[in-house]
């Protein structure tokens, strides 16, 4: 990317050399424990839903281990290439709703065909940066239905918080309430790190974690030829190509522009593309911009100043490209911990996300009040048609009815 200055669609950044010697400078607790916080987020509850996928689809312990180091891998690969070019906590990782989808669609296809569809899925992708679609269409979308769509996609984050305290009442209710009161009460150290560190220590104590049966032992990667259809391309490829475009690209730029940055869509576009290319040729779905993680890495609690919050970024990446490299090994050990706590962490940590996303949607003098909402209230219903999950027919809905209600960006007025 460093001749971003002769390339129109490639946004320019500060560099890989300014990345690298500011990483000194910023360096510290709070983007340490925001990236580590993302990494067991996206290495634990997501691993699973992309096990069950494979296990769907009757994959050998080989192809299993080959999809998680793709997504993984590459995942953290983009973190540190989009981090250190951009400094900006930009996230990479895979889409947990496509791996969902592909629960589904495993007994479908032949595997191989499968696999073809993933490198279709990127190539789709790859194209729609390549044109530089994706960048003008973010910057013609109102940025009130931008922010809305991304506070209701990610509202579930808080309300699992709740759920997560009835199902294991002494575990997270120990790691919320020193959330607070290390926010109130320890200036020093990050409160989400005091609850995670807190959740881990009654977990220990109380003997709850999980007990896994998966297999401990070094498993090689089996990598699997590809094959391409039209069936594929059209039940697979295209639906998983949507969901990177519309759920995971558009949820992560919101949540930057939300935090005031400036993201650069046309690379995070092409990035994924290619991210999905390659992790499709080792057997695995996208590997591509991930918005929850983004979130995490982009909060207040990866630090105060937003320059050095590409730091958290940055040891996500590390880490995930770690647990890429030793799936076989890494699983069994981050699924010990009790999903409940997982989720209550996460949820903790994007809790200045959320007020910062409502804050910025729904200011007054910032118009499409009618479409904000409807956007709102679409991505938190958490619906899915033709495959394709709430966050893009969010936009499409907040857009629709802007269009038809808003006048001039303002609400239309309300009937007395």
């Amino acid at each position: 990317m460093g001749g971003g200055e002769n390339m129109a669609l490639i946004e320019k950044g500060p560099g890989f050399a300014s990345g690298l010697r500011d990483l000194r400078t910023w360096f510290g607790v709070k983007p340490l424990s925001a990236g580590v916080v993302a990494a067991i987020f996206g290495c634990s509850g997501p691993a699973l839903v992309v096990i069950g996928a494979a296990e769907s689809g009757l994959l050998s312990q080989g192809q299993t281990v080959a999809w998680l180091f793709g997504i993984y891998f590459f995942g953290g690969l983009i973190s540190l290439i989009m981090a250190l070019y951009y400094k900006m906590p930009v996230v990479g990782a895979y889409s947990i709703p496509g791996a969902a989808m592909l629960a589904g669609a495993m007994g479908s296809f032949p595997f191989d065909e499968i696999v073809g569809s993933f490198i279709m899925a990127g190539v789709l992708v790859l194209v729609l940066g390549l044109t530089g679609l994706v960048g003008r269409i973010m910057r013609w979308l109102p940025m009130p239905i931008v922010i809305a769509m991304i506070a209701g996609a990610m509202i579930r984050f808080g309300t699992g918080t709740v759920e997560a305290a009835l199902k294991m009442p002494l575990i997270v209710g120990g790691a919320i309430a020193a959330f607070f009161l290390s926010m109130r009460f320890v200036k020093a150290v990050p409160p989400v790190l005091s609850a995670l560190v807190t959740g881990l220590l009654i977990t220990w104590l109380t003997g709850g974690f999980v007990a896994s049966e998966l297999n401990q032992g070094f498993i090689a990667p089996e990598l699997t030829a590809p094959s391409f259809t039209l069936g594929a391309l059209l039940a697979v490829a295209l639906p998983l190509a949507v969901l990177v475009l519309g759920a995971e690209n558009a949820q992560a730029t919101g949540v930057l522009m939300a935090e005031g940055y400036k993201p650069p869509v046309n690379a995070m576009t092409i990035i994924s593309g290619i991210g999905g290319i390659l992790a499709g040729l080792v057997g695995a779905h996208n590997a591509n911009i991930a918005g929850p993680m983004t979130a995490i890495c982009s909060s207040e609690q990866a630090g105060e100043d937003k320059a050095g919050r590409y730091v958290a970024a940055v040891t996500n990446g590390v880490l995930f490209g770690s647990f890429g490299l030793f799936a076989a090994v890494a699983v069994p050990l981050v699924l010990r911990l009790p999903s409940p706590l997982i989720m209550a962490v996460a949820g903790l940590a994007m809790i200045g996300v959320l007020v910062t996303s409502l804050q910025e949607a729904f200011g007054a003098a910032r118009g499409h009040q009618i479409g904000a909402f409807t956007a709102l209230v679409v991505a938190m219903s958490n619906v899915n048609l033709l495959g394709i999950s709430s966050p893009f027919w969010a936009l499409v809905a907040g857009v629709v009815v802007t269009l038809v209600a808003d006048r001039n960006g303002k609400p239309a007025p309300q009937a007395a």
